[in-house]
């Protein structure tokens, strides 16, 4: 794998950032993983992203929808009620090719067997230290 970034933080921001930097890499022809680990992993099985407060005010949200739009990222709502979809970018990214990977450590400890959703891969706690060592270039902190 070219690049492995890890995603811990359950802020929309954070997966938008991480999400849209792994598809350009992606069409640039790298290999690229997302290893979704601690507060992003439950947000992404079980609970919600929410967006910053300095990224939440109506003016700035229907920006980024309109230039994340243009770009292609997925958008929730219509009119005055649209904004960036952070979870569909999701289903774009592995459409594009980039791995998924829950951490098993976080698993374990948030109890979410059984609750990874389809697409995301489930690591052993003993492929772990094999997939960060293996990426030539990881972003980001467990």
């Amino acid at each position: 794998m070219d690049l492995l970034l890890i995603l811990r933080d359950a802020l929309a921001s954070s997966l938008v950032g991480s999400l849209l930097m792994a598809l350009n890499a992606r069409e640039a022809g790298k290999k690229v993983g997302v290893l979704i680990t601690q507060e992003a992993l439950a947000a992404v099985s079980v609970g919600s992203f929410e967006w910053p407060r300095e990224l939440s005010g109506q003016e700035l949200r229907l920006t980024m929808a309109d230039r994340g739009g243009a770009r292609g990222v997925p958008l929730l709502g219509r009119g005055e009620g649209r904004q960036l979809d952070a979870k569909g970018l999701i289903s774009k990214a592995q459409e594009a090719g980039v791995e998924l990977y829950a951490c098993p450590i976080w698993t374990s400890l948030l109890g979410l067997e059984g609750k990874i959703p389809d697409g995301i891969q489930r690591l052993e706690t003993a492929g772990l230290p094999g997939l960060i060592q293996d990426a030539r270039q990881v972003v980001g902190t467990l």
